[in-house]
């Protein structure tokens, strides 16, 4: 049976891709229940806010510059929370790198870059802290995933093809650690989330959250929370979460 958190033992959530919406919201999730959020992006002064929140909220949060991509630098990070923070005891992969483009006018260096952003760097993250996970017998390792990982739509050959791969990754993890105690879920967002970028970009769109037609990153961050306190006789791998009025 899965180890439920124990609150006499510190046990660390990591949080790739915290972002002011989806990921900032999974990782507040995870501290009000217990876990130190460790949450990374590129750039460490965006995180500023979300740690501030978190800690006069009562949690604990620790703030890193990570570039996921990097094989030296996710090694080191994984290693420096290990030793300085807690186990870590739940991983979710939230980088997106949803940017549309024409087959004909997508450049090698772009497509390239989009993979190792919504694909590479969701293996190394993966390697390294299952690593861990399998010699302590327990762990939850989760990936947002999207719609592209379903389909492929024009103008999405790079996007669909990366998030493709990040969805076939996250099988293959499941079906050879699942065994060993880790539970590996892919999580398909397929929907529009409550972000500034909708609420600016497509305001049509945005119109639709008093209908609850977009997704708001609260409720996910729910969905990502139940699906690490899941017994294991009842895990899912892959779980969809789209408003109501969506198309599918």
């Amino acid at each position: 049976m899965k180890t439920t958190l124990d609150h006499r033992e510190d046990r660390a959530a990591l949080i790739i891709g915290a972002g002011d919406a989806t990921g900032g919201a999974i990782a507040r999730r995870f501290a009000r229940e217990g876990l130190i959020a460790c949450v990374t992006r590129r750039t460490a002064d965006k995180l500023t806010p979300l740690v501030q929140e978190i800690t006069a909220a009562g949690g604990r949060a620790h703030g890193f510059a990570s570039d996921a991509r990097k094989e030296d630098e996710v090694a080191k990070l994984v290693d420096d929370i290990e030793r300085d923070i807690a186990p870590i005891e739940v991983m979710v992969f939230n980088i997106g790198a949803n940017v549309p483009c024409s087959i004909l006018d997508e450049t090698a260096r772009k497509y390239f870059k989009i993979w190792e952003m919504a694909c590479f760097s969701g293996f190394l993250v993966g390697r390294e802290v299952a690593r861990r996970m399998v010699a302590r017998g327990r762990g939850t390792i989760i990936y947002t995933g999207a719609t592209a990982g379903l389909r492929g739509s024009a103008n999405f050959a790079a996007f669909a093809g990366a998030k493709h791969a990040l969805r076939a990754l996250a099988q293959s993890m499941a079906r050879e650690l699942g065994p060993r105690n880790i539970h590996v879920a892919h999580v398909v967002v397929d929907g529009a989330i409550d972000t500034d970028f909708i609420r600016e970009t497509f305001p049509e769109r945005y119109a639709l959250k008093d209908q609850d037609g977009i997704l708001n990153p609260d409720h996910i961050a729910d969905n990502y929370w139940h699906l690490h306190t899941q017994p294991r006789d009842a895990w899912t791998h892959e779980l969809d979460l789209r408003p109501w009025i969506e198309r599918w």
